[in-house]
Protein backbone atom coordinates (compact mmCIF):
# COMPACT_ATOMS: atom_id res chain seq x y z
CA UNK A 1 0.00 0.00 0.00
CA UNK A 2 1.52 3.70 -0.79
CA UNK A 3 1.55 5.48 1.91
CA UNK A 4 0.83 9.55 1.35
CA UNK A 5 3.96 11.42 2.46
CA UNK A 6 3.87 14.65 3.73
CA UNK A 7 5.27 17.57 1.58
CA UNK A 8 8.50 19.72 3.34
CA UNK A 9 7.29 22.79 5.23
CA UNK A 10 9.41 24.97 2.65
CA UNK A 11 7.75 23.80 -0.30
CA UNK A 12 4.11 24.15 1.33
CA UNK A 13 4.89 27.53 2.09
CA UNK A 14 6.59 28.47 -1.32
CA UNK A 15 3.17 27.04 -2.77
CA UNK A 16 1.46 29.53 -0.87
CA UNK A 17 3.54 32.17 -1.80
CA UNK A 18 2.78 31.53 -5.60
CA UNK A 19 -0.80 31.32 -4.79
CA UNK A 20 -0.71 34.62 -2.77
CA UNK A 21 1.32 36.45 -5.31
CA UNK A 22 -1.18 35.15 -8.30
CA UNK A 23 -4.05 36.36 -6.03
CA UNK A 24 -2.22 39.46 -6.17
CA UNK A 25 -1.96 39.56 -9.94
CA UNK A 26 -5.34 39.10 -10.54
CA UNK A 27 -6.71 41.98 -8.69
CA UNK A 28 -6.41 44.65 -11.42
CA UNK A 29 -5.68 48.37 -10.56
CA UNK A 30 -8.58 50.50 -10.02
CA UNK A 31 -8.50 53.24 -12.81
CA UNK A 32 -9.40 56.68 -12.16
CA UNK A 33 -9.30 59.78 -15.03
CA UNK A 34 -8.81 63.14 -13.70
CA UNK A 35 -9.57 65.37 -16.34
CA UNK A 36 -8.82 69.35 -16.62
CA UNK A 37 -7.76 72.50 -18.15
CA UNK A 38 -4.44 72.36 -17.32
CA UNK A 39 -3.58 75.01 -20.55
CA UNK A 40 -5.30 78.11 -20.71
CA UNK A 41 -6.94 80.58 -18.96
CA UNK A 42 -7.95 78.46 -15.66
CA UNK A 43 -4.16 76.53 -15.58
CA UNK A 44 -3.83 77.57 -12.27
CA UNK A 45 -7.10 76.27 -10.96
CA UNK A 46 -6.48 73.09 -12.53
CA UNK A 47 -3.44 72.39 -11.14
CA UNK A 48 -4.38 72.68 -7.42
CA UNK A 49 -7.00 70.75 -8.45
CA UNK A 50 -4.93 67.88 -9.24
CA UNK A 51 -3.10 68.45 -6.07
CA UNK A 52 -5.67 68.29 -4.49
CA UNK A 53 -6.68 64.87 -5.39
CA UNK A 54 -3.99 63.11 -5.08
CA UNK A 55 -3.23 64.60 -1.36
CA UNK A 56 -6.49 63.55 -0.81
CA UNK A 57 -6.44 59.76 -2.12
CA UNK A 58 -2.85 60.00 -0.29
CA UNK A 59 -5.11 60.98 2.88
CA UNK A 60 -7.78 58.43 2.90
CA UNK A 61 -5.82 55.56 1.98
CA UNK A 62 -2.97 56.25 4.75
CA UNK A 63 -0.62 56.47 1.77
CA UNK A 64 -1.22 53.35 0.13
CA UNK A 65 -3.29 54.43 -2.81
CA UNK A 66 -4.89 51.30 -2.95
CA UNK A 67 -8.69 50.55 -2.06
CA UNK A 68 -9.29 47.20 -1.22
CA UNK A 69 -6.07 46.17 -1.70
CA UNK A 70 -6.05 47.41 -5.30
CA UNK A 71 -4.13 49.86 -6.43
CA UNK A 72 -5.38 53.47 -7.80
CA UNK A 73 -3.75 53.96 -11.12
CA UNK A 74 -4.64 58.04 -11.76
CA UNK A 75 -4.75 59.06 -15.47
CA UNK A 76 -4.30 62.67 -16.28
CA UNK A 77 -5.86 64.04 -19.06
CA UNK A 78 -5.75 67.72 -20.10
CA UNK A 79 -8.54 69.28 -21.99
CA UNK A 80 -7.23 72.99 -22.21
CA UNK A 81 -10.82 73.72 -21.33
CA UNK A 82 -11.93 72.92 -24.76
CA UNK A 83 -15.25 71.21 -25.35
CA UNK A 84 -14.47 69.37 -28.16
CA UNK A 85 -11.44 68.00 -26.65
CA UNK A 86 -12.91 67.45 -22.79
CA UNK A 87 -16.07 65.19 -24.46
CA UNK A 88 -12.73 63.08 -26.99
CA UNK A 89 -10.53 62.97 -23.52
CA UNK A 90 -13.45 61.58 -21.49
CA UNK A 91 -14.80 59.26 -24.32
CA UNK A 92 -10.89 57.69 -24.83
CA UNK A 93 -10.67 56.90 -20.76
CA UNK A 94 -13.70 55.16 -21.00
CA UNK A 95 -12.81 53.42 -23.86
CA UNK A 96 -9.37 53.15 -24.34
CA UNK A 97 -8.12 53.25 -21.55
CA UNK A 98 -10.89 51.18 -19.12
CA UNK A 99 -10.86 53.64 -16.45
CA UNK A 100 -13.67 52.76 -13.41
CA UNK A 101 -15.18 56.52 -12.77
CA UNK A 102 -13.94 59.74 -14.08
CA UNK A 103 -13.28 63.25 -12.54
CA UNK A 104 -13.55 66.82 -14.22
CA UNK A 105 -13.04 69.41 -15.27
CA UNK A 106 -12.10 72.83 -14.93
CA UNK A 107 -14.33 75.13 -17.69
CA UNK A 108 -18.07 74.79 -17.80
CA UNK A 109 -18.09 74.60 -20.88
CA UNK A 110 -16.23 71.31 -21.05
CA UNK A 111 -17.70 69.67 -18.33
CA UNK A 112 -20.91 70.04 -20.02
CA UNK A 113 -19.94 68.61 -22.91
CA UNK A 114 -18.34 65.53 -21.44
CA UNK A 115 -22.08 65.04 -19.67
CA UNK A 116 -23.81 62.86 -22.84
CA UNK A 117 -20.06 60.43 -22.64
CA UNK A 118 -20.86 59.66 -19.15
CA UNK A 119 -24.23 58.42 -20.40
CA UNK A 120 -23.46 57.04 -23.20
CA UNK A 121 -20.83 54.97 -21.79
CA UNK A 122 -23.25 54.16 -18.35
CA UNK A 123 -19.75 55.27 -16.15
CA UNK A 124 -19.52 57.72 -13.49
CA UNK A 125 -18.43 61.03 -13.83
CA UNK A 126 -17.54 63.51 -10.82
CA UNK A 127 -17.64 66.87 -11.80
CA UNK A 128 -14.60 69.31 -10.15
CA UNK A 129 -14.74 72.20 -9.92
CA UNK A 130 -16.89 73.48 -12.94
CA UNK A 131 -19.85 75.62 -11.47
CA UNK A 132 -22.56 75.91 -14.53
CA UNK A 133 -25.88 74.91 -12.44
CA UNK A 134 -26.97 73.49 -15.91
CA UNK A 135 -24.66 70.52 -14.46
CA UNK A 136 -26.97 69.33 -12.13
CA UNK A 137 -29.99 70.84 -13.73
CA UNK A 138 -31.08 70.78 -17.64
CA UNK A 139 -28.19 68.66 -19.22
CA UNK A 140 -27.57 66.45 -16.30
CA UNK A 141 -27.95 62.33 -16.27
CA UNK A 142 -27.84 59.94 -13.52
CA UNK A 143 -24.02 59.15 -13.67
CA UNK A 144 -23.48 62.67 -13.03
CA UNK A 145 -22.51 63.50 -9.64
CA UNK A 146 -20.91 67.35 -8.53
CA UNK A 147 -18.63 67.98 -5.62
CA UNK A 148 -17.39 71.15 -6.97
CA UNK A 149 -20.25 73.82 -5.85
CA UNK A 150 -22.59 74.98 -8.21
CA UNK A 151 -23.35 78.85 -9.04
CA UNK A 152 -26.61 78.69 -7.29
CA UNK A 153 -24.92 77.71 -4.51
CA UNK A 154 -22.80 81.08 -4.50
CA UNK A 155 -25.43 83.14 -5.52
CA UNK A 156 -27.06 81.72 -2.37
CA UNK A 157 -24.11 82.17 -0.32
CA UNK A 158 -23.67 85.98 -1.18
CA UNK A 159 -27.72 86.43 -1.06
CA UNK A 160 -27.46 85.34 2.38
CA UNK A 161 -25.54 88.82 3.25
CA UNK A 162 -27.65 90.59 1.35
CA UNK A 163 -30.82 91.47 3.02
CA UNK A 164 -31.73 94.79 1.46
CA UNK A 165 -30.59 97.80 -0.50
CA UNK A 166 -29.39 97.61 -4.23
CA UNK A 167 -26.99 95.72 -6.28
CA UNK A 168 -25.40 96.17 -9.48
CA UNK A 169 -23.09 93.56 -11.08
CA UNK A 170 -19.97 93.06 -12.67
CA UNK A 171 -18.78 89.69 -14.28
CA UNK A 172 -17.16 88.23 -16.85
CA UNK A 173 -19.15 87.89 -20.85
CA UNK A 174 -19.32 84.30 -20.75
CA UNK A 175 -21.50 81.30 -19.56
CA UNK A 176 -19.75 81.18 -15.88
CA UNK A 177 -20.53 85.18 -15.77
CA UNK A 178 -24.02 84.89 -17.49
CA UNK A 179 -25.26 81.84 -15.13
CA UNK A 180 -23.55 83.43 -12.20
CA UNK A 181 -26.28 86.78 -12.50
CA UNK A 182 -29.20 84.55 -13.34
CA UNK A 183 -28.27 82.37 -9.95
CA UNK A 184 -28.08 85.70 -8.18
CA UNK A 185 -31.54 86.69 -9.04
CA UNK A 186 -32.94 83.76 -8.41
CA UNK A 187 -30.95 83.49 -4.97
CA UNK A 188 -32.22 87.07 -3.73
CA UNK A 189 -35.76 85.51 -4.21
CA UNK A 190 -35.39 82.16 -2.88
CA UNK A 191 -33.66 83.61 0.51
CA UNK A 192 -36.21 86.16 1.00
CA UNK A 193 -33.47 89.01 0.52
CA UNK A 194 -35.73 92.80 0.04
CA UNK A 195 -32.45 93.78 -2.25
CA UNK A 196 -32.85 94.82 -5.60
CA UNK A 197 -30.94 94.08 -8.45
CA UNK A 198 -30.37 97.82 -10.31
CA UNK A 199 -27.34 96.65 -13.09
CA UNK A 200 -25.50 94.30 -14.86
CA UNK A 201 -22.09 94.89 -16.62
CA UNK A 202 -20.59 92.08 -18.33
CA UNK A 203 -17.27 92.88 -19.80
CA UNK A 204 -14.80 90.59 -21.96
CA UNK A 205 -13.48 87.61 -20.26
CA UNK A 206 -9.97 88.78 -21.04
CA UNK A 207 -10.41 92.37 -20.05
CA UNK A 208 -8.02 95.18 -18.57
CA UNK A 209 -9.92 98.07 -18.28
CA UNK A 210 -12.99 98.72 -16.32
CA UNK A 211 -13.31 102.44 -16.28
CA UNK A 212 -16.20 102.32 -18.81
CA UNK A 213 -18.51 99.44 -17.22
CA UNK A 214 -17.62 100.58 -13.22
CA UNK A 215 -18.81 104.29 -14.39
CA UNK A 216 -22.23 102.62 -15.49
CA UNK A 217 -22.93 100.52 -13.00
CA UNK A 218 -21.47 103.90 -10.53
CA UNK A 219 -23.99 105.65 -12.18
CA UNK A 220 -26.99 103.06 -12.14
CA UNK A 221 -26.42 102.79 -8.18
CA UNK A 222 -25.71 106.47 -6.88
CA UNK A 223 -29.16 107.13 -6.14
CA UNK A 224 -30.60 104.05 -5.37
CA UNK A 225 -31.50 102.86 -1.74
CA UNK A 226 -28.73 101.70 0.93
CA UNK A 227 -27.10 99.58 1.25
CA UNK A 228 -25.24 100.24 -2.56
CA UNK A 229 -22.97 96.92 -3.26
CA UNK A 230 -21.48 96.58 -6.68
CA UNK A 231 -20.81 92.67 -6.42
CA UNK A 232 -17.85 91.51 -8.59
CA UNK A 233 -17.85 87.76 -10.19
CA UNK A 234 -14.37 86.80 -12.13
CA UNK A 235 -12.88 83.99 -13.00
CA UNK A 236 -9.24 84.77 -12.75
CA UNK A 237 -7.36 87.67 -12.02
CA UNK A 238 -10.00 89.99 -10.18
CA UNK A 239 -11.01 93.58 -10.86
CA UNK A 240 -11.14 94.38 -7.31
CA UNK A 241 -8.26 96.76 -7.31
CA UNK A 242 -9.33 98.52 -10.50
CA UNK A 243 -12.70 99.09 -9.13
CA UNK A 244 -11.95 100.46 -5.98
CA UNK A 245 -9.28 102.60 -7.30
CA UNK A 246 -12.15 104.74 -9.35
CA UNK A 247 -13.20 105.15 -5.50
CA UNK A 248 -17.17 103.56 -5.32
CA UNK A 249 -17.25 105.01 -1.76
CA UNK A 250 -17.91 108.57 -3.80
CA UNK A 251 -21.34 107.35 -3.83
CA UNK A 252 -22.05 105.33 -0.75
CA UNK A 253 -21.00 101.88 -2.36
CA UNK A 254 -19.76 99.43 -1.59
CA UNK A 255 -17.50 96.75 -3.15
CA UNK A 256 -18.24 92.94 -2.53
CA UNK A 257 -15.90 90.43 -4.14
CA UNK A 258 -16.37 86.86 -4.33
CA UNK A 259 -13.62 84.65 -2.80
CA UNK A 260 -10.66 84.14 -5.34
CA UNK A 261 -7.29 81.99 -5.65
CA UNK A 262 -4.60 83.07 -2.74
CA UNK A 263 -2.51 84.63 -5.25
CA UNK A 264 -5.24 87.32 -6.14
CA UNK A 265 -6.41 87.43 -2.53
CA UNK A 266 -3.34 88.89 -1.29
CA UNK A 267 -3.43 91.78 -3.66
CA UNK A 268 -6.19 93.05 -1.56
CA UNK A 269 -4.87 94.30 1.93
CA UNK A 270 -5.37 97.74 0.90
CA UNK A 271 -9.00 96.95 1.12
CA UNK A 272 -9.34 95.68 4.56
CA UNK A 273 -13.00 95.59 6.22
CA UNK A 274 -14.82 94.42 3.07
CA UNK A 275 -16.65 91.98 2.84
CA UNK A 276 -17.57 88.85 0.63
CA UNK A 277 -18.46 85.18 0.36
CA UNK A 278 -15.95 81.60 -0.67
CA UNK A 279 -16.57 78.61 -0.64
CA UNK A 280 -13.10 77.56 0.92
CA UNK A 281 -10.44 79.59 3.06
CA UNK A 282 -7.80 77.34 4.42
CA UNK A 283 -8.67 78.94 7.82
CA UNK A 284 -12.36 78.15 8.38
CA UNK A 285 -12.77 74.51 8.51
CA UNK A 286 -12.06 72.70 11.92
CA UNK A 287 -11.93 69.41 11.47
CA UNK A 288 -9.31 66.89 10.90
CA UNK A 289 -8.91 66.35 7.25
CA UNK A 290 -8.81 69.65 6.63
CA UNK A 291 -5.83 70.09 9.40
CA UNK A 292 -3.98 67.30 7.47
CA UNK A 293 -3.88 69.23 4.20
CA UNK A 294 -3.18 72.23 5.91
CA UNK A 295 0.20 71.19 7.52
CA UNK A 296 0.70 68.94 4.44
CA UNK A 297 0.67 71.52 1.71
CA UNK A 298 2.40 73.99 3.96
CA UNK A 299 4.85 71.69 4.20
CA UNK A 300 5.29 70.30 0.95
CA UNK A 301 4.63 73.61 -1.07
CA UNK A 302 5.32 76.74 1.19
CA UNK A 303 1.93 77.79 1.34
CA UNK A 304 -1.97 76.74 2.61
CA UNK A 305 -3.89 74.84 0.44
CA UNK A 306 -6.01 76.98 -2.07
CA UNK A 307 -9.73 76.95 -2.94
CA UNK A 308 -9.37 74.37 -6.02
CA UNK A 309 -6.69 72.04 -3.50
CA UNK A 310 -9.70 71.83 -1.13
CA UNK A 311 -11.89 70.62 -3.99
CA UNK A 312 -9.67 68.36 -5.58
CA UNK A 313 -9.71 66.43 -1.88
CA UNK A 314 -13.51 66.35 -2.15
CA UNK A 315 -13.62 64.63 -5.36
CA UNK A 316 -10.97 61.90 -4.48
CA UNK A 317 -12.97 61.82 -0.91
CA UNK A 318 -16.04 60.80 -3.26
CA UNK A 319 -14.29 58.63 -5.49
CA UNK A 320 -12.83 56.70 -2.30
CA UNK A 321 -16.45 56.26 -1.00
CA UNK A 322 -17.61 55.15 -4.10
CA UNK A 323 -15.24 52.58 -5.29
CA UNK A 324 -15.60 51.22 -1.75
CA UNK A 325 -19.30 50.85 -2.06
CA UNK A 326 -19.51 49.55 -5.26
CA UNK A 327 -15.69 47.02 -5.66
CA UNK A 328 -17.32 46.38 -9.20
CA UNK A 329 -17.20 50.11 -10.72
CA UNK A 330 -20.34 49.13 -12.36
CA UNK A 331 -21.66 52.59 -13.39
CA UNK A 332 -25.51 51.51 -12.63
CA UNK A 333 -24.57 50.36 -9.64
CA UNK A 334 -22.22 53.09 -8.26
CA UNK A 335 -24.98 55.56 -9.40
CA UNK A 336 -27.55 54.04 -7.06
CA UNK A 337 -24.89 53.71 -4.41
CA UNK A 338 -24.07 57.07 -4.61
CA UNK A 339 -27.38 58.98 -4.49
CA UNK A 340 -26.97 60.35 -0.60
CA UNK A 341 -23.99 59.20 -0.21
CA UNK A 342 -21.58 61.25 2.41
CA UNK A 343 -18.28 61.50 2.44
CA UNK A 344 -15.58 63.46 4.07
CA UNK A 345 -13.65 66.82 2.39
CA UNK A 346 -11.76 69.38 3.84
CA UNK A 347 -14.71 70.85 4.50
CA UNK A 348 -16.43 68.35 6.63
CA UNK A 349 -19.14 65.72 5.95
CA UNK A 350 -20.50 66.37 2.24
CA UNK A 351 -23.44 64.59 0.96
CA UNK A 352 -24.76 64.16 -2.46
CA UNK A 353 -28.53 65.21 -2.99
CA UNK A 354 -30.58 62.50 -4.15
CA UNK A 355 -32.48 64.93 -6.51
CA UNK A 356 -29.40 65.95 -8.90
CA UNK A 357 -26.55 64.24 -6.83
CA UNK A 358 -25.17 68.24 -6.26
CA UNK A 359 -23.07 68.35 -3.09
CA UNK A 360 -24.58 70.29 -0.22
CA UNK A 361 -21.73 72.30 1.57
CA UNK A 362 -21.81 75.37 3.60
CA UNK A 363 -19.94 78.69 2.68
CA UNK A 364 -18.34 81.21 4.42
CA UNK A 365 -18.89 84.97 4.75
CA UNK A 366 -15.58 86.64 4.81
CA UNK A 367 -14.04 90.01 5.95
CA UNK A 368 -10.57 90.82 4.41
CA UNK A 369 -8.07 91.29 7.51
CA UNK A 370 -6.80 94.30 8.90
CA UNK A 371 -3.76 93.01 10.60
CA UNK A 372 -2.44 90.23 8.42
CA UNK A 373 0.28 88.36 10.46
CA UNK A 374 1.66 87.24 7.29
CA UNK A 375 1.01 87.33 2.97
CA UNK A 376 -1.15 84.06 3.43
CA UNK A 377 -3.06 85.45 6.41
CA UNK A 378 -6.05 87.36 4.40
CA UNK A 379 -9.78 86.84 5.77
CA UNK A 380 -11.13 86.27 8.76
CA UNK A 381 -14.58 84.69 9.17
CA UNK A 382 -17.75 86.04 10.05
CA UNK A 383 -20.13 83.59 9.85
CA UNK A 384 -20.35 80.00 8.28
CA UNK A 385 -23.54 79.85 6.20
CA UNK A 386 -25.10 76.60 6.68
CA UNK A 387 -27.02 74.70 4.18
CA UNK A 388 -29.84 75.08 6.02
CA UNK A 389 -29.59 78.79 4.86
CA UNK A 390 -29.01 77.81 1.12
CA UNK A 391 -32.21 76.73 -0.68
CA UNK A 392 -31.24 75.32 -3.26
CA UNK A 393 -33.77 74.85 -5.62
CA UNK A 394 -34.06 71.26 -7.89
CA UNK A 395 -33.57 72.10 -11.75
CA UNK A 396 -33.29 68.76 -13.70
CA UNK A 397 -35.79 66.60 -15.21
CA UNK A 398 -35.39 63.20 -13.73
Amino acid sequence: MTRFKPMPAAFLAAFAATLSAGSACAAPDLKVALIAGKTGALEAYAKETETGFMMGLEYLTGGKMEINGRKIKVIVKDDQSKPDLGRTLLAEAYGDDKVDIAVGTTSSGSALAMLPVAKEYKKVLIVEPAVADEITGSKWNKYIFRTARSSMQDALAAASTFKQGSVGFLTQDYAFGRDAVKAAKEALAATGSKAVVVHEEYAPAAATDFTAPTQRIFDALKDKPQPRVLQIVWAGPNPLTKVANMKPERYGIAVAPGGNILPVMKTWKAYAGTEGTIFYYYGFPKNKMNDWLVAEHIKRFKMPPDMFTAGGMAAAGAVVAALQKVPNANGDQMAAAMEGMSFETPKGTMSFRKEDHQALQPMYHFRIKKDQKNEWDLLELVREIPVADMPLPVKNKR
